[in-house]
């Protein structure tokens, strides 16, 4: 694992040694993602540099070393991720020919490029990678992104300069730095409480679309005409490949072929050269990751934990009867509030865009336990877009059932009564016991009552804040993937269409962010065998009885699991991996969140509505309204710009060491 960065700056043609200094700059930032090594390369007749930094995981001699150089000369790469599927390609390149110094697997990702070009080569890799590719030939530029977006990459033009990165922080540390604040993304962060891609919190930047390249080209630079991605992989795709060839075998046969694919693909993924083990909550989709690495390893793995004082948030007790059963080395933290509220000071670091799931505090602590002992670890993301696992489809298709019956002109007469109850109580100032919960309720039959179809519905439920537009104090918000009708059409049923939205949404831009960026900020590599892409085409191929049944998601997963595990030890509602953000606001961050939301602040900045936000600031700490989820986005947002102030750029080893180094290394220099 590791942070690619680099720039193109048609003005700049100078020596390789400047750009590569400036390069450095950009991987310094990147130094939590790659502590091992360090490396940059300039193109000067062309103004551009790439730069990298390491985390070695596999073939760990400096014949890993990036950026790397093809033997022709003519393609260079740096590459963050893994190619699970390496070792095949390699045993193909060399019957064709192709020679091999070391036993990266960017080496043999750096040979495939040359032997069969971009777009055949990324629809050959099983892997999760983002990376940058300079044909010196064409003189073109190519950036591509996994087929899921487990790694990250943004992209754009600042201060006349085109640059690329890891993370933000990267693009940041280029000295023609310039950025606005884009509003349109900081309505979705209020909203959803991330940013779908490809929007981006920056005016001028995106985030590359997974299963894309983006190529580019001299002319393409000189005239700054947009440039879209082209998919080599899409989900809309697999969806449709899957209608046309459903699974129809016996509910056995589908349990045996899912069963086959895991243990393949996790046996892949715990290929490494450095220590590895795995996050175990005590759910479905970790113990079946566990349970499968288990059976394959000759000694017991290492298995993570982080628990709970508050009952309802802690999965520890679960997690270790799962570790006792199978006979992993289970290592497990109980954290006090104190400590979970000092990761807060860190998040807009370590999130480096803004970022409000309240779960990235106990990810954050994982990830640092974890890396106390290996430097990779294997996670269950992902079993409930897959497989329909959240309650919130079922309780959508429940809802549905009810709201799709009832004549859309009954619905707007129930909705303006339910409404007019809802100000009537607020109005009068009702709160204190289920007074709370009541209002809520009513408020949230209001809003029900006025959804058109299913698609708002879900949208409505995946909205942690309905009322984003008028926190913001906008009369409308930026359309996001949610309002695109056409694909939610071309999805088979109600639950799938929920299931692709989620994949391509709340997976991508919160889960993935959430663990990559909590990850990454200790030097941990993670890996999702979930999304090996044959794994998630298989999945799509399956009916719907074989996802939920009986009144549950995950139908097949857990017969797979059952294998290894008896019921009784898995099966117990779902907790989520959560901590107490509301109480918090109450009690011991109250001073924090005070000074944040500060009307003088909010007014200044421009961003949030002044009136708006202060009043829910007072209903949710007189205990009137929860409005904890909404006010963690607002709060996120604004600890984000206040790091911006206080985050100075970090610099580098210098170029001509790096030189030196590349030099004892083997690794060309233009």
């Amino acid at each position: 694992m590791c942070g690619i960065s680099g720039f193109w700056d048609p003005r700049r043609r100078a020596d390789a040694l400047e750009s590569e200094e400036i390069a450095l700059g950009m991987a310094s930032a990147l130094r939590h993602r790659g502590p091992d090594d360090q490396g940059a390369w300039a193109d000067a007749r062309a103004g551009l540099a790439l730069s990298h930094r390491r985390l070695a995981i596999l073939d760990l001699s400096s014949e890993g070393h990036q950026p790397m150089l093809s033997p022709d000369g003519r393609h260079v790469l740096v590459f963050n991720g893994e190619i699970y599927n390496f070792r095949e390609l390699r045993r193909e390149l060399e019957t064709r020919g192709r020679a091999f110094r070391g036993h990266s697997d960017t080496e043999v990702l750096l040979a495939a490029f040359g032997e069969w070009g971009v777009n055949s080569t990324l629809k050959r890799c099983v892997g999760m990678f983002a990376l940058a590719l300079w044909d010196r030939q064409t003189r073109s530029l190519h950036l591509a992104r996994d087929r899921a977006g487990e790694k990250p990459l943004y992209y754009g033009w600042t201060g006349g300069v085109f640059v690329f990165g890891s993370e933000l922080k990267a693009m940041r540390a280029h000295p023609c730095w310039r950025a606005r604040i884009d509003r349109g993304s900081v309505a979705m962060l209020t909203r959803y409480g991330y940013i779908p891609e490809p929007a981006c919190i920056y005016e001028g930047l995106r985030k590359l679309t997974p299963g894309c390249v983006l190529s580019l080209n001299e002319a393409q630079l000189q005239s700054r005409a947009p440039v879209a991605p082209e998919p080599y992989w899409s989900l809309a795709a697999a969806v449709e490949r899957s209608a046309a060839r459903p699974f129809n075998g016996t509910d056995g046969e589908a349990a045996e072929q899912l069963r086959a694919l895991l243990v393949n693909t996790v046996r892949d993924q715990m290929v490494a050269d450095v220590p590895l083990g795995a996050f175990l909550s005590g759910g479905i989709d970790s113990s079946l990751i566990v349970a499968l690495m288990q059976a394959q390893s000759r000694r017991p793995i290492k298995t993570f934990t982080i628990g709970f004082d508050q009952n309802r948030f802690d999965e520890a007790p679960f997690a270790r009867a799962i570790a006792r059963h199978l006979g992993t080395d289970h290592t497990e933290l109980y954290v006090q509030a104190s400590e979970l509220r000092q990761v807060i000071s860190r998040l807009p670091v370590i999130y480096d865009e803004p970022f409000a799931d309240p779960s990235q505090i106990p990810t954050v602590l994982l990830c640092e336990l974890a890396r106390s002992q290996v430097t990779v670890s294997l996670s269950g993301d992902a079993g409930d877009e897959l497989f329909g696992g959240y309650e919130d489809y079922r309780k959508a298709q429940r809802l549905w059932q009810v709201i799709g019956r009832v004549p859309r002109s009954l619905r707007r007469q129930v909705a303006r009564g339910v409404g007019y109850l809802a100000a009537l109580g607020a109005g009068l100032g009702w709160g204190g016991g289920a007074a709370p919960s009541f209002l809520g309720r009513v408020t949230n039959v209001s809003r029900l009552a006025q959804v058109s179809d299913e698609r708002q519905l879900y949208r409505l439920m995946m909205s942690p804040n309905r009322d984003a537009a008028a926190w913001l104090g906008l009369k409308q918000e930026p359309p996001t993937r949610f309002e695109d009708a056409v694909s939610w059409r071309n999805t088979p049923d109600f639950l799938h269409r929920m299931m692709s939205l989620d994949f391509v949404s709340y997976l991508t831009d919160d889960i993935l962010v959430k663990v990559d960026r909590a990850a990454m900020s200790v030097s941990l590599e993670t890996r999702i065998p979930l999304l090996d892409h044959r794994v998630v085409e298989f999945a799509w191929s399956l009916p719907k009885a074989l996802k939920q049944r009986h009144g549950r998601g995950k139908w097949l997963l857990r017969q797979v699991l059952y294998r290894s595990v008896p019921p009784a030890l898995v099966e117990r509602p779902k907790q989520g991996f959560g901590v107490p953000i509301g109480e918090w606001l109450r009690g011991p961050l109250r001073g924090w969140a005070e000074d944040l939301l500060s009307r003088r602040r909010l007014r200044e900045e421009g961003f949030f509505d002044e009136l708006t936000v202060s009043e829910k600031w007072r209903e949710h700490v007189a205990g009137t309204r929860d409005h904890s989820p909404a006010l963690w986005h607002v709060l996120m947002f604004q600890a984000w710009c206040e790091s911006q102030k206080l985050d100075p750029p970090r610099t580098g080893q210098t170029a001509a060491a790096v030189h030196e180094s590349a030099a004892r290394m083997d690794v060309c220099q233009p």
